[in-house]
């Protein structure tokens, strides 16, 4: 199951640092890539450009002016996750066993009504406010089982070596 995640909406002035957020998880909880809408954000492009060149991939990472025709071009199933959707826990199974490649769908500052209406599910990890890095976060970690940390990036030149206490990264893995 491939899963790429389309991020809505991003304000450069207010949304860098959550955007980036909100697509290192999509890349570290094993999305494929990412699509974001909104404002063009050279800058985000080229630090997660970074990333994939040095903590390896596959991950794509591209701009659309249409968030439309991302949900209604994509082939596979839609998700939308949303504090109003149903829990996680409950569609979570009926998800996964669609086997189908899933569009993941995060908010931006306004979500436009007529998304819950275009997808297949609207998820909430919680119903109560939260951001979109937690939700895409428990969503993914939810529908890959927990597996995320063994997930293989492949070109990688760098590699956290996980130990109890400090920090070791190794280089030209």
């Amino acid at each position: 199951m491939d899963v790429h995640v389309l991020r809505l909406g991003h304000r450069p002035s207010r949304d860098k640092r959550l955007s980036t957020h909100v697509v290192l998880a999509a890349r570290a909880f094993g999305a494929s890539g990412a699509t974001y809408t909104g404002d063009r954000d050279p800058g985000l492009e080229e630090s997660i450009g970074r990333v994939v060149s040095e903590w390896g991939g596959p991950f794509t990472f591209e701009f659309s002016e249409r968030w439309r025709s991302v949900i209604s071009g994509w082939r596979g199933r839609v998700v939308h996750l949303t504090m109003y959707g149903l829990p996680v826990q409950e569609v979570i199974p009926e998800i996964r066993g669609e086997g189908s490649d899933l569009l993941v769908v995060v908010g931006g500052a306004k979500v436009p009504g007529e998304i819950f209406g275009m997808v297949d599910w609207n998820v909430g990890v919680t119903s109560q406010p939260h951001s979109e890095v937690s939700a895409l976060a428990v969503f993914l970690h939810e529908l890959r089982e927990g597996k995320e940390p063994g997930i293989s990036f492949q070109g990688a030149r760098k590699r956290v070596v996980p130990q109890a206490r400090g920090k070791r990264v190794e280089a030209g893995v």
